[in-house]
């Protein structure tokens, strides 16, 4: 089953290449031009298995921003930078993932990778096998609610995912997470 999922990572991400590199590289340029600190960041992350690996974002957060998750924080509209608020609204901040998708540290679907402080939804993931998953760069549960559902409901939607696995679930993923990206559904910053 994973064969099929890099193959088609692959496929997809060499397919729209032509639009994404131009983008990436214009958002580089006002990030680096307008902002203190570097472009990227990159966030330690649980990926299949367990191993650690780190996941690029473009950032979107001012320098001194505490490492923590952004539920985490207690005011976080003080850390979010008016061109991240941008950025966060169109999940254009999550574009640089693509890099660990062909590293292979991550999939176009499957589970959202947890921080490693997220101790709960790593314990509850282990416990249903939803670790054995490559985490994605969306997955059923951001098509259900994203960050606005409860740890409990996320892995509800990640072992339904886990247990129906498939490739026309990935394209109905993929194309509703387009147009909840689009029309800026479920978006928290």
């Amino acid at each position: 089953m994973q064969s099929y999922k890099r193959f088609f990572d692959v496929l997809v991400i060499l397919f729209f290449t032509p639009v994404l590199i131009p983008l990436m590289v214009f958002i580089t340029i006002i990030i680096f031009f307008h902002f203190d600190g570097p472009v990227f960041f990159w966030s330690k992350r649980v990926g299949k298995n367990n191993k650690f690996f780190l996941m690029p974002k473009f950032r979107s957060m001012i320098s001194n921003t505490p490492v923590i998750g952004k539920h985490q924080l207690d005011n976080p509209e003080i850390y979010i930078t008016f061109f991240g608020k941008f950025l966060r609204s169109t999940s254009l901040d999550e574009l640089p993932q693509i890099y660990s998708i062909v590293l292979g540290d991550m999939s176009l679907v499957g589970p959202r990778p947890a921080l490693f402080s997220e101790t709960y939804l790593i314990k509850k993931r282990n416990k249903f096998g939803i670790n054995e998953l490559t985490p994605g760069l969306t997955g059923y549960a951001q098509i259900n609610g994203r960050d606005s559902i409860s740890v409990d409901k996320k892995i509800k939607y990640d072992l339904y995912y886990k247990n129906n696995i498939s490739i026309f679930l990935d394209i109905k993923i993929m194309m509703i997470t387009f147009y909840k990206v689009i029309f800026r559904q479920d978006i928290r910053f």
